[in-house]
């Protein structure tokens, strides 16, 4: 486990929010705006940890592009606005940033989120450039979301080809009913693949988000139904306390966290119980790249932790989005610039769309050991 800095999540929070403010401000004193960003991610509660890293690397990457002189001569600036993970209140943020006049927004963060606000976006003509949506709901359709992610087919198939390599073929899934649009998505890709490659879901059961008695009662109708591996579909804190309850009822039974939960939260939270989880990384943790690692040296000074999957796919879409307006031609729209203009340089790999605004990303499996997310051949 790394070393972190006292409080790192206050002292980010104050950091980026005070920031966030300083660009929002900058921008109103402007004679001649430059690129104004928002950015809508969940920033409390439960799943406040994807969030908050991508706040973090997105503010990192504007940054550094106002230190080099902008976009157009012009400073970028970034409003951030917390969308709580509830449909009103992400609505309600989306309007604040299209009242703002913001000409893109990095987000949301989850797929339920970007379900809500979507046909606000729609409404008003303003650009979603998602860095980690992948619910198939939002894959292949010609709108005002554009996704830099991978899809819930792709990383759900993966882990159902993993698991069978490994001699698995009964499964036993709990979701998480707070993301319906990610965790049903996510479930029904991944047991067409299981089935397909000659497994079998025995028992699939939602969870309601919080820890409650009712998801250790998962947990034992889970295990009931005699799988020879589990799977969890949820955020990093609900999924470190479902591990807990999956370990203390069956010590040697493994199980594999889908990858919402890939970030450090998950192995602080659960300690010993994570131990030998499988979880893809769409990122690689041990890239040498020039950029990724400058990233990883500005993040850990800046907020004193390690940057997620999330914090990684937030600078590349602050990047492809501040890119796409520096070359953007008078009367093209964000999202004509964003498709027109790629591919882009992220921190690790490059950014591509296809037509429809849908993108990819290489991942990578790992295996929880020693407290680490260890990668797997």
């Amino acid at each position: 486990m790394t070393s972190r800095a006292p409080d790192p999540a206050r002292r980010a929070l104050l950091l980026s929010g005070a920031a966030a403010l300083a660009g929002v401000l900058a921008g109103a004193c402007t004679a001649v705006p430059g690129l104004r960003l928002g950015l809508l991610a969940g920033l409390a509660g439960r799943g406040a940890g994807l969030g908050e890293s991508g706040r973090n690397g997105a503010l990192l990457a504007v940054e550094a592009r106002n230190a080099a002189g902008g976009v157009g001569g012009q400073p970028v600036t970034l409003q951030v606005e917390d969308d709580g993970q509830n449909p009103d209140q992400a609505r309600s943020a989306l309007q604040r940033l299209v009242d703002a006049g913001v000409d893109a927004v990095i987000g949301p963060f989850t797929s339920a989120m970007a379900q809500a606000v979507l046909p606000l976006a729609e409404q008003t003509g303003l650009l979603l450039l998602s860095p980690t949506v992948t619910s198939m709901a939002l894959v292949g359709r010609d709108d005002m979301l554009l996704r830099i992610n991978r899809t819930t087919r792709d990383n759900a198939g993966d882990y159902a080809q993993r698991l069978i390599a490994a001699g698995h073929r009964r499964a036993a899934v709990a979701h998480d009913d707070g993301n319906r649009s990610f965790a049903r998505s996510w479930l029904e890709e991944f047991r067409s693949a299981f089935v397909a490659a000659g497994g079998a879901v025995v028992e699939a059961l939602p969870f309601e988000p919080g820890g409650s008695a009712a998801t250790a009662a998962v947990v034992d109708r889970l295990q009931a139904s005699g799988p020879d591996v589990g799977v969890l579909i949820a955020n990093a804190v609900d999924a470190a306390r479902l591990a807990q309850l999956w370990r203390q009822r069956a010590p040697t039974l493994p199980f594999a966290v889908a990858e919402w939960a890939a970030t450090d939260t998950l192995i602080e939270l659960g300690g010993r119980a994570v131990e030998g989880a499988l979880v893809l990384q769409p990122l690689d943790r041990d890239s040498r790249a020039p950029a990724y690692l400058a990233f990883v040296a500005d993040y850990r000074q800046r907020f004193g932790d390690e940057p997620s999957y999330g914090a990684v796919a937030a600078h590349d879409a602050a990047t492809v989005l501040m890119a796409a307006a520096g070359q953007r031609a008078a009367g093209q729209s964000m999202k004509a610039a964003v498709l027109a203009h790629g591919p882009y340089a992220g921190l690790q790999q490059a950014v591509r769309f296809d037509a429809q605004g849908d993108g990819t990303r290489h991942v990578v499996f790992t295996e929880i050991r020693d407290g680490r997310f260890r990668p797997l051949p």
